[in-house]
């Protein structure tokens, strides 16, 4: 079982910069795969960005894009997010979750990822 936990959630104006980190810890070896969530108030949560913890090899979902950057630090054990260029529409509670070698690819999806953090907020002002 992996113990995920999110940081670095708050409130920025519109066009502000937030990273969000994400400890992973596992007792044998890191995850595989780690990928970043968000879930808006009264949508379903969708995919940002994925990164393959050995390789480094990372996955963006097409809208997400350009403003947001996922990066890991093996030695760590923290895969971050990137936020830039912030927009109202972009408040969510954002969430890591853990999965497979397999769960890392351009079409990753939410149902391949078996560990999820608590998530934490992040509120965009107009």
């Amino acid at each position: 079982q992996v113990h995920l936990e999110e940081s670095g959630g708050g409130s920025v104006p519109s066009g502000g910069s937030l990273t969000l980190s994400c400890r992973y810890s596992q007792y044998a070896t890191s995850p595989p795969c780690v990928g970043w969530f968000r879930q808006a108030p009264g949508k379903e949560r969708e995919g940002i960005a994925a990164i393959d913890v050995n390789s480094a090899g990372s996955y963006y979902l097409d809208q997400m894009y350009g403003r947001f950057t996922i990066s890991r630090v093996n030695a760590k054990n923290i895969a971050s997010l990137q936020m830039k260029s912030l927009k109202p529409e972009d408040t969510a509670i954002y969430y890591c979750a853990a999965g497979p070698w397999n769960a890392c690819n351009s079409d990753f999806r939410e149902a391949d990822f078996t560990s999820w953090g608590q998530g934490t907020q992040v509120t965009v002002s107009s």
